[in-house]
């Protein structure tokens, strides 16, 4: 599966950014997908996952209750609702999927989008 990540852009401390990742190439509804981030020098960081049907989902603490994951199968797209930016999660976003199960650790998704750059001004 083919993915691309959409929806990046610069904001305010407590502003809001809609992320959007399509996918192509295979049958969406089969795969876990996450959403992930990495700030400059540091690791690749677990945000938010969800899976296949999109009934159970996942967050980093630092997000519960700030960012919301879902996706629309039959549009082939995940989202990534975010509220109450702080500038702490400045960062490139990648979205990831996997067949099987929704797991938090990164080197468990083998099909990665572009990223998209998420700033967050104080």
């Amino acid at each position: 599966v083919q993915l691309q990540a959409s929806g990046g852009g610069t904001v305010q401390t407590g502003g809001s950014l809609r992320l959007s990742c399509a996918a192509s190439g295979d049958s969406f509804g089969n795969y876990a997908m996450g959403w992930f981030r990495q700030a400059p020098g540091k690791e690749r960081e677990f945000a938010a996952v969800i899976s296949a049907a999109g009934g159970s989902t996942n967050y980093a603490d630092s997000v519960k209750g700030r960012f919301d994951i879902s996706r629309d199968n039959a549009r082939n797209t995940m989202y990534l609702q975010m509220n109450s930016l702080k500038p702490e999660d400045t960062a490139v976003y990648y979205c990831a999927a996997r067949r099987g199960y929704y797991y938090t650790v990164p080197n468990r998704y083998n099909n990665w989008g572009q990223g998209t750059q998420v700033t967050v001004s104080s």
